[in-house]
């Protein structure tokens, strides 16, 4: 009797030891990291208020304004700022991980089945779902003040604009795994700011001096404005904006997935 019923019982046992399919990563924890994020007022503060007022203050000024082939200056700085609102979101998601790190969570984490690359899968996950959110809240405000434009812009400009925010999430779980706690949101918030500013998206690069526009290329944010304009500008797909959202991204996530590895070899 005890020996055919010794099987049965060991095997839910053996079967409760199998590691958790994808690494652990699965809804209803990306549901809970996402619910949490949601719950931080001052993240939705420069996520969805901020650039929404930078448009009333600095968009509605040009109501009237045309670019070169007819449409809206204000749908011009509508798409830039859904960009800036998109990569302060990703970018401050993912520096999250600098609070869980001084926290100790880091540590509790590498004792539960959860991999690590679920984990940070769920970190760029969140990052892009806030990033999604930053650049609807932004369009919706512009739609709401009068910006008109074609259908294929909209479309084309959001999911570039959101797509292209997967380089901020790299640079803030790279930054988030570099700098401490206390430091890593005091220097992103003016890092943010300097790279907007720097990479064309609160002044446009026509303006600006030519040593600027040369520095501009080289900034992870000039890319991915480039290329969320550029359906409502009509130049074409920029080669080399594209170029330079491949090279940040993968240097960033490269540098990130280095310094996790270090990190984690101390937990």
């Amino acid at each position: 009797m005890t020996a055919t019923s010794s099987p049965t019982t060991a095997e839910p046992r053996r079967a409760d030891r199998r590691p958790p399919a994808l690494g652990g990563f699965c809804t209803p924890v990306l549901a809970i990291e996402i619910r949490r994020v949601l719950r931080n007022r001052r993240t939705l503060m420069f996520i969805l208020v901020m650039p929404a007022v930078f448009f009333l203050l600095f968009g509605l000024p040009s109501r009237g304004d045309k670019l070169d082939n007819g449409l809206p200056v204000t749908g011009w700085i509508m798409i830039s700022l859904a960009v800036y609102a998109a990569m302060v979101a990703t970018t401050s998601a993912g520096a999250a991980v600098a609070t869980e790190r001084a926290l100790g969570w880091s540590r509790q984490l590498r004792l539960t089945p959860l991999r690590p690359a679920a984990y940070v899968a769920t970190k760029v996950a969140t990052a892009m779902v806030l990033g999604l959110l930053g650049v609807l809240v932004e369009f919706a405000v512009g739609a709401a003040s009068g910006v008109r434009l074609p259908a294929h812009v909209w479309l084309e400009s959001g999911l570039t604009a959101w797509i292209g925010s997967l380089v901020f999430a790299a640079f803030g779980l790279f930054v988030g795994y570099l700098a401490p706690a206390e430091n890593v949101m005091q220097f992103m918030g003016p890092a943010l700011a300097i790279l907007a500013m720097l990479g064309g998206l609160f002044v446009p690069l026509d303006l600006l001096p030519d040593v600027m526009r040369q520095i501009a290329t080289f900034t992870p944010v000039y890319g991915v404005g480039q290329l969320a304009r550029a359906p409502l500008t009509g130049t074409g797909v920029d080669w080399a904006a594209v170029a330079n959202v491949a090279a940040w991204t993968a240097f960033f996530g490269l540098g990130a997935a280095r310094l996790f590895r270090r990190d984690t070899t101390r937990v």
